[in-house]
């Protein structure tokens, strides 16, 4: 998931979320009979969603604190749903795509996404968009893109999804699931 240097953290985002809905399309466009595919795209889904949420977690949710009057309960409640997710792709990380219930676990990422999104696109988006600057945006946007190429790749449900746990313990896991990725072919077509 990467966008074109100088996009503000509102498109970077969206963008990420445009690609990601890309693969729930082709995973239920594939259904359960091509095991491979879908295992091999429900980690590419799995490695994109936990680059996005920690980039969400680490400089989108703290300005959405800091420029909203009611930020901190949007971004607790953005947090919340985040963890959801995490706990939805650690099970899915721990089936496999021809078991009888990954199709189920699927589908309830999905939807959690899905929402997700939703509100984010709906409601976040256009108030953060209201009240930060076009610097404060793009510099957001530059921070985003910078974290997700350190990102973890897999999903930590314990580790911290806050400031400042969060950006110390993030490149480090990161730098660890890239390893283990590179070393199992997890995430390779």
């Amino acid at each position: 998931m990467s966008t074109s240097t100088g996009d503000d953290v509102i498109a970077v985002l969206s963008h990420d979320h445009r690609e990601v809905e890309q693969m729930f399309t082709e995973l239920e466009q594939i259904g359960t009979a091509d095991v491979e595919r879908r295992q091999n795209l429900t980690e590419k889904a799995i490695i994109e969603l936990v680059r996005h949420s920690v980039a969400e977690e680490a400089y989108l949710y703290p300005a959405v604190r800091d420029l909203l009057p009611d930020g901190n309960q949007l971004a607790d409640r953005e947090i919340a749903e985040h963890a959801q997710a995490e706990e939805t792709m650690k099970q899915l990380e721990r089936s496999d795509a021809g078991e009888a219930g990954h199709a189920e676990l699927l589908a309830r990422l999905m939807a959690e996404i899905r929402d997700h999104i939703a509100e984010e696109e709906g409601e976040l988006f256009p108030r953060l968009r209201d009240a930060a600057s076009a610097e404060q945006l793009a510099e957001l946007g530059r921070k985003v893109e910078a974290i997700k190429k350190i990102a973890p790749t897999r999903p930590h449900p314990a580790a911290p999804d806050t400031p400042p746990g969060n950006k110390l313990m993030g490149p480090v896991t990161g730098l660890i699931d890239r390893m283990r990725d590179a070393l199992s072919g997890r995430g390779k077509d």
